[in-house]
């Protein structure tokens, strides 16, 4: 059994995260401050997605790919030794995806419905649960699917209803580092 710590995952995603920006800059031959800043946001909001889910990451050779998922959603989700560790869970999941909700709209303006972040983030969860398949001390669980979504769907409320609060229409990334005089 092998145990990789957090720092090697958050080194590889780094340099994923860098080589992408960087083709990016290179292809479209500009570099557009307050889109990065975003773009840097999303990927810090990812990094700790990476790190609850998947630290510490446990490689058991013995035991790799096999598979624990629960499919079926809520029969697990009172399984806990007390009733903090359910709650933990269960907050813990929507709350991490709530800056994903709020962040896809202003970074992406096709992401411009609750229909679109929900799928989204949908897909992100689904990535990470699959991710997880190949290891022992992981479960892929519907229910981490379930309450992640409403954690992207939350998000995309909050994002809204800011909108609205604040009288601005939906914004992409540059609109919004404009209006606090960010990123200049």
């Amino acid at each position: 059994m092998i145990t990789i710590p957090f720092v090697y995952t958050a080194a590889v995603y780094t340099v994923i995260y860098l080589l992408v920006r960087a083709f990016v800059c290179i292809r479209t031959k500009c570099i557009d401050r307050k889109r990065e800043l975003a773009h840097s946001l999303m990927y810090f909001n990812l990094l700790f997605i990476i790190y609850l889910t998947f630290s510490p990451l446990i490689l058991d050779f013995d035991r790799i790919f096999d598979f624990r998922i629960n499919p079926v959603p809520f029969v697990y989700l009172t399984d806990y030794d007390n009733s903090t560790s359910m709650i933990m869970n269960v907050f813990g999941n929507i709350l991490m995806f709530v800056p994903t909700g709020i962040i896809l709209p202003v970074l992406y303006k096709r992401l411009n419905s609750f229909a679109k972040v929900a799928g989204t983030g949908f897909l992100i969860s689904l990535a990470i649960e699959i991710m997880q398949l190949p290891f022992a001390s992981r479960t892929s669980d519907v229910d981490d699917l379930i309450m992640n979504t409403l954690g992207a769907v939350t998000g995309y409320v909050i994002y809204i209803i800011a909108c609205y609060a604040f009288g601005w229409k939906k914004r992409s990334a540059t609109e919004v580092c404009d209006i606090y005089d960010i990123a200049k």
